[in-house]
């Protein structure tokens, strides 16, 4: 069975923080920022947060605060 790099077992993929810095084309700590501020929303999967690429476009679109 394949998965494709955007979905895996038919759920959306989530984003390490390194992967959410390099999309967004920011450093680790504007990521951590931005998501404490409540300007991008996150998911908690153990002690690690996890970012949705679908959540990353919204705060693209929205643009800067």
């Amino acid at each position: 069975m394949s998965h494709s790099a955007t979905q895996v077992y038919g759920l959306p993929r989530l984003l390490t923080v390194d992967e959410t810095a390099e999309y967004l084309r920011v450093d680790r700590s504007t990521v951590y920022r931005l998501e404490r501020e409540g300007e991008l929303r996150s998911v908690r999967v153990g002690r690690r947060r996890r970012f949705r690429p679908d959540d990353l476009r919204v705060y693209l679109e929205r643009g800067s605060p």
